[in-house]
């Protein structure tokens, strides 16, 4: 009796935080959720998506010692030892100062959903930590995952990179500069492409005080911090979209690197998305906000093609 007394209470805790999250979202409230960050879009996301297609397999996840350095593993639903899915390491944003993975489980069930085995790790970030740690962390996690997914239900030989804000500049650098790669003891060829979602690639001058300035305001020269610094025409896929109301992250990152590779021969995409802000596009991946804009759908394209299986040319073929 008391056993089911609780669960009748839970099932209600559940159906007035769905009327609120309902009130929220068609009652011009989305605003609300934004304000909550990370943490409350994936609260809507699992109260308001399907909650089926994708499970987390492990949690906190030790890539490295430090105490940020952990990640979470979401696979499909139906994933079994022996898989060799394409993989997705996805790096969150939060100004290099903010930001814990599990608060971006909405972006690990949507893009197991679409059938990914999907990293999230977490990293070190500022005041405690400065450039280059961020970018040391995040080598240390592709390198662990190429090492370890292979008995996790994903193919090493499939692994492309994700991120948002900060976190696509992580995922962009570790593309274009092999050097944090080899550092972690890996190599960046492990990199099949990267999709960046309002990435800073191209945000010199620093304005003096903000996020930037603050996790790395030091180094010198300031040309190293940019990832247009180190475009190549033999680097990796990218796809690199942007919002054309983004203030916070100018549309023009992803305009001038896209443009950058293009030129020295690489390939990158550059999607802009009509009326659609800096948090606007990360929304767009959790299930009640997807209309917003076809974010996931044509980020997924990408990845599925970038980390498609390379067949060899039969015997004899010119």
């Amino acid at each position: 009796m008391a056993d089911r007394t609780v669960r009748e209470q839970r099932r209600l805790i559940k159906f007035l935080l769905l009327i609120g999250l309902l009130v929220l979202l068609f009652g011009g409230g989305a605003k609300a959720i934004v304000a909550g960050g990370a943490k409350s879009l994936d609260l809507a996301d699992k109260l308001l998506g399907s909650g089926k297609g994708a499970r987390l397999l492990l949690a906190d996840q030790p890539y490295g010692r430090g105490v940020r350095q952990s990640l979470d593993i979401w696979v499909p639903e139906q994933t079994q030892a022996g898989d060799r899915l394409p993989v997705v390491v996805f790096f969150y944003g939060g100004g290099w100062g903010s930001g814990e993975r599990q608060s971006y489980g909405f972006a690990g069930r949507a893009l197991a959903n679409q059938g990914f085995v999907v990293v999230i790790p977490d990293y070190r970030l500022v005041p405690k930590a400065h450039w280059p740690d961020f970018l040391e962390d995040a080598a240390a996690a592709v390198a662990w995952t190429h090492r370890h997914i292979g008995e996790l239900g994903g193919d090493p030989d499939r692994i492309a990179l994700m991120g948002h804000s900060a976190g696509a500049y992580n995922a962009v650098m570790l593309a274009l500069d092999p050097v944090w790669m080899r550092a972690a003891k890996s190599d960046a060829s492990v990199i099949r492409g990267v999709a960046g979602l309002a990435g800073p690639y191209d945000f010199l001058p620093f304005e003096k005080g903000g996020m930037a300035d603050r996790a790395m305001g030091k180094v010198r020269p300031r040309e190293k911090t940019q990832p247009i610094h180190y475009a190549r025409g033999d680097a990796p896929p990218l796809w690199l979209a942007s919002g054309d109301e983004d203030e916070t992250v100018r549309p023009r990152n992803s305009r001038n690197l896209s443009a950058a590779i293009e030129r020295l021969g690489g390939s990158a995409t550059l999607r802009v998305y009509p009326g659609m802000g800096h948090t606007g596009i990360v929304m767009a991946l959790a299930a009640p906000f997807r209309a917003k804009g076809p974010v996931l759908e044509e980020a997924t394209d990408f990845l599925r093609g970038v980390t498609a299986r390379r067949v060899a040319p039969a015997a004899g073929a010119q």
